[in-house]
């Protein structure tokens, strides 16, 4: 319980620090939920979708947080959201979790498409179909790490989309003053790490 809450405070100090950092405020809120602070836990993943919509888990967090609350038809609508949000950026475990849920608390789920145009579109040389913009991007000239992490970048990812995460990592780094020599400090980077690149 003394780890939850030291992430608490960690995560708080970085979306206190940069108030428009959505993901600072995602892992507040997935912490909170964690620590079964629901009232906070909403807040923060209501932030969270007001900052970068897209963020497809947010809502299913949200969600959870407000049935624990009784607040049900919320709960509903944010589920409908994101279903729909999920399924068009090809976010495919959220929308599916969601779509469970929403099946069983008996609410209609809204008809998805799938990403099956996106996947139909042809990769050239050097190309690939990024995980995090979800567009056919120029790919990294070598996987960045020399691991199963580094090839799964190499596959799904963008070169721009890695350069914008190698700033947010930084920040990262610095508003939670994570030494990367700790095995927990580096837990925690590369969770956000994969948050920030869609990759799950």
């Amino acid at each position: 319980m003394a780890d939850g809450s030291n992430r608490i405070e960690q995560f708080k100090k970085m979306a206190t620090d940069d108030p428009n950092n959505p993901l600072g405020h995602f892992s507040l809120g997935r912490e909170y939920l964690n620590a079964g602070m629901n009232a906070e836990a909403a807040a923060s993943l209501r932030r969270t979708i007001e900052i970068d919509p897209n963020i497809s888990k947010a809502y299913q967090l949200l969600a959870t947080a407000l049935l624990q609350q009784g607040q049900r038809d919320d709960a509903i609508r944010r589920l409908t959201e994101g279903v729909t949000r999920a399924d068009e950026r090809g976010d495919v475990m959220p929308r599916n979790e969601m779509v469970k849920m929403l099946q069983e608390l008996g609410a209609p789920v809204p008809e998805t498409k799938g990403s099956t145009a996106a996947a139909q579109a042809p990769l050239g040389e050097g190309e690939v179909r990024c995980a995090r913009c979800q567009r056919v991007n120029r790919k990294l000239p070598k996987p960045p790490f020399r691991n199963a992490m580094g090839q799964e970048i190499f596959d799904k990812v963008c070169a721009d989309c890695w350069r914008e995460w190698i700033g947010m990592g930084t920040k990262v780094i610095n508003e939670l003053r994570l030494p990367l020599n700790d095995p927990q400090a580096q837990k925690i980077y590369d969770q956000h790490m994969v948050e920030f690149l869609n990759l799950r």
